[in-house]
């Protein structure tokens, strides 16, 4: 159970987590003026919080449940879990500060941070799961980083593809081709999942004492999670038609 707590929190958030971070990535492709960067922001902004409660879960499940398992996973990778937090930081700070002061200026370096935040976001992340996870080192250690990376870009093309039309539509559907927006986003989800996947087989998840208390606690509670975050999908499955309050 405990184990099944982990994987569905984890691969949840990179599913979920992995779209917005990926629009961010393709923000200065996908919005070519301040306009339809308002636009392209406004695909993920009921979104983004939301989903990062997946990982702020699934570190609570680490924490609680995995103790030995996080303190390996932390012991030694200083480094891209600090770049990760600075990352998650600074594109969080772009997209909150952009609509609050006027000015071309003060969106395009709030729009930078939230590019340079969201590459950071996915490279620290593909380092994590190619390096620490996977066990990968050596000259394909690079590869490994970037394929994880560029896996968090197309997935997020294929959500935005979803949520924007007019011209940001059509950038972002260049992946979809005759395909279907659906089947493409289903796609990029699936291969997310299958990394989150083989990941979980090269850990070694051996529960703490404190599984008999805090999995059902979680296992009450998750219910409540999955209904908010769907009830959140279904409220905003239209496609933007306008710059949010971001």
């Amino acid at each position: 159970m405990e184990v099944f707590l982990l994987a569905f929190f984890a691969i949840g958030y990179l599913v979920l987590g992995g779209a917005d971070i990926g629009v961010g990535m393709a923000l200065p492709y996908l919005g070519r003026t301040p306009g339809e960067r308002r636009e392209v922001i406004a695909a993920i902004a009921p979104f983004f919080l939301g989903n990062e409660v997946w990982l702020v879960t699934a570190g609570g499940v680490l924490v609680g449940l995995f103790p030995k398992l996080e303190g390996e996973l932390l012991s030694g990778n200083h480094v891209p879990v600090v770049a990760l937090l600075v990352a998650w930081v600074v594109r969080d700070m772009g997209l909150w500060l952009r609509g609050r002061l006027p000015g071309r200026r003060w969106q395009g370096w709030c729009d930078g941070a939230i590019v340079a935040g969201s590459w950071g976001l996915a490279l620290s992340w593909g380092v994590l799961l190619s390096h620490v996870l996977l066990g990968i080192q050596g000259p394909l250690a690079a590869l490994a980083v970037a394929v994880p990376a560029a896996l968090f870009g197309v997935h997020g093309l294929a959500f935005a593809a979803l949520r924007l039309h007019g011209a940001p539509h059509r950038r972002a559907a260049v992946l979809s081709g005759g395909a279907g927006e659906a089947p493409t986003f289903a796609l990029t989800s699936a291969a997310l999942v299958a990394v989150g996947v083989l990941a979980g087989f090269r850990l070694p998840l051996e529960a703490g004492t404190s599984g008999p208390l805090l999995a059902p606690a979680i296992l009450v509670l998750l219910p409540v999670l999955v209904a908010t975050q769907a009830w959140v999908w279904w409220t905003f499955r239209h496609r933007v038609d306008g710059p949010s309050y971001l």
